[in-house]
């Protein structure tokens, strides 16, 4: 058979397959007729800005303890992480010298009291000019003011805490002699902790003092920690167009500590919209589209996103509230063709 024989014939056999063969229906539905889809339907919810950033924590209040005078320690009354109130003494330094002065300034102030007693008897029967009596309550005021003053000296021997909290490692033992700056120990109150972060200036006109946010740590995946917005920074940084932002997290089980990252997210506004499954979305190029159902017909919509957000995406433009739209099966739909849909009578 010659070559342009069997070219005819093959050709012929193609003609004849395609003429013979069962024609698809419309729609692209293949020998089982229309797709099959299931469809989603557009609804109205109340979305949030909200704006992310991260934080570091600090304590409510902080401190390095550290003694008033240089001297000896004689007794140390805490350990590492007590957790002490206002006014406990922790520190106690050797005060021998300052008790015997004290004892003695006590004995001259009795003293100077039995003087003047006597002289103002004295006076009140004009028995001794009035300069006696002065010179006398003179005598007993300096004896006054020198008791206070040991007084205050031998309480510096004290060392106490300035506020309730928490205390860090113990620095010193007993024996050792420390001056003004050393430290012994810190102390943190962190019933309250402030989380310190920045916003770009964008948002300075939403934050605002009392706006409630939330913050979230690696250290406690699970669990997310209310706040809410105490200061706002009085200055931008010109170089990062940031501003500052103070908030304050209760913390009554003590689970954060000063140092901490965290991140935050800040809701500014709160907001209706229309919103649409995000596997109905349809990206050809820079455009969005998806297919609506109307009476069994799947039509092409282009529509316009806003955010998105859990599975749901915002349909600023092009649809309607309602509207049932393809969320399974978008692939196989046609514009204009006929659909089937999932759990609609005789579709099973």
């Amino acid at each position: 058979m010659s070559a342009r024989c069997s070219s005819v014939l093959i050709v012929l056999l193609i003609a004849g397959c395609g003429d013979g063969g069962a024609s698809s229906p419309p729609g692209g539905g293949g020998f089982g007729g229309p797709p099959l889809v299931v469809t989603g339907t557009t609804t109205v919810r109340s979305i949030a800005d909200i704006v992310e950033a991260v934080g570091t924590t600090q304590a409510n209040e902080s401190v390095t303890i550290t003694a008033k005078v240089t001297d000896s320690i004689r007794h140390v009354r805490f350990d590492d992480g007590d957790f002490v109130h206002e006014g406990e003494v922790l520190v106690e330094l050797t005060n021998e010298e300052q008790t015997a002065l004290l004892q003695e300034a006590e004995a001259s102030k009795q003293d100077a009291q039995t003087q003047f007693d006597r002289l103002n008897d004295l006076l009140e029967q004009q028995s001794i000019p009035v300069s006696d009596v002065d010179e006398a309550r003179a005598r007993l005021s300096g004896a006054r003011a020198r008791y206070q003053a040991l007084v205050a000296r031998l309480d510096d021997r004290l060392i106490r805490a300035p506020f309730t909290g928490l205390l860090g490692f113990r620095e010193v033992s007993a024996g050792t002699l420390i001056t003004p700056g050393t430290p012994i120990t810190t102390l943190d109150d962190i019933s309250v902790i402030k989380l310190d972060f920045a916003l770009p200036e964008v948002y300075l006109g939403v934050v605002h003092s009392g706006l409630s946010l939330t913050a979230a740590s690696a250290a406690f995946p699970a669990q997310s920690f209310d706040a809410a917005v105490r200061t706002v920074g009085s200055r931008v940084n010109p170089t990062t167009r940031a501003v500052p932002v103070r908030a304050v997290i209760d913390n009554p089980d003590a689970l954060l500590r000063p140092g901490m990252l965290m991140t935050v997210k800040l809701t500014t506004a709160s907001r209706d919209a229309l919103m649409v499954p995000e596997t109905a979305l349809l990206q050809r190029g820079m455009e969005t589209f998806v297919y609506t159902v109307v009476d069994g017909k799947a039509t092409m919509s282009r529509i316009e996103l806003g955010i998105r957000r859990d599975g749901w995406a915002e349909a600023i433009s092009g649809l309607t509230a309602g509207t049932e739209v393809v969320t399974e099966g978008v692939m196989k739909v046609r514009n204009g063709g006929p659909v089937r849909v999932a759990g609609d009578a005789g579709t099973e």
